[in-house]
Order: C-alpha cells, then structure tokens, then sequence
C-alpha cells in the first residue's frame, strides 16, 4: 500500500509541470488572442503585477507591444517551443511567424499568481539563422 501511494505521489509530481506549461501556454494564446483584436484592456489583464504597475494602464501597455513586439499583433504562425522552471517560475519558448513570413523566437517569463499564470516578461531572441 505504502509503494502505491509513494507511485501515485510521484505520477502527480511529474504531471504538475505538465499543467504548469498548459496553463501557461493559455494565458499566452490568450493575451495574443486579444492582442489580435487589438484589445489592449483584456490583454493588460494577463500581465503581472510588476508589468501592470510599470505600464499603469492599458494604453501604455499597448502603445510598448505595438511599438516593441509588433510580431504578436498579427501573428500568422504560433507554435510553443520548450519550457522550463526558473526560480521566479517558468519560461516558455514560443515561436512567432509574423505575416512577412519571418520567424521571431520569444521568451515569455511566466509568474504563478493567486488567480493563475500571468506574463512577466518577454524577450525576444536572436534567431540561430539570422532571419529575426
């Protein structure tokens, strides 16, 4: 009885970073989705606290994705690449085709927060060929 309960114990263990990228790849799809709609107001929703207070509001979140990260506003291919546990949380890699056809590589930090997965951060990468 005690090796099933330490066998389900670790099932568990190893399925919650499983959820942790599910649920943080939704809070990206969403916070992209609305981005497409250019609803900058429900987008604003899926950043941290630390994001929130350094934009203040939407507008101003709006006016630095537009200005800084204008991949995400009309993304013609998202796909997820890999992810992993930072001491803050989780990074997930996510690959961007903007409708030029050039690729983009960004880094979304991730923070758990009382209400979920919310966006810490986003650094875009050098890609390996050049073409971002």
């Amino acid at each position: 009885m005690k090796t099933l309960v330490i066998t389900a114990a670790a099932i568990l263990l190893m399925a919650l970073p499983a959820r942790a990228d599910e649920a943080a790849r939704q809070v990206i799809s969403d916070q992209i989705a609305a981005l497409q709609q250019d609803d900058f107001e429900t987008a604003f929703t899926f950043a941290s606290p630390t994001i929130r207070r350094i934009f203040g509001g939407p507008d101003r979140f709006g006016q630095m994705v537009q200005n800084g990260y204008p991949m995400v506003l009309r993304p013609a291919e998202i796909r997820f690449l890999g992810s992993e546990q930072t001491n803050m949380g989780l990074r997930q890699g996510v690959m961007i085709r903007d409708l030029q056809g050039v690729l983009h590589q960004l880094d979304y930090a991730m923070v758990p927060g009382p209400d979920g997965w919310k966006i810490d951060g986003v650094r875009i990468r050098a890609m390996p060929d050049g073409s971002a």
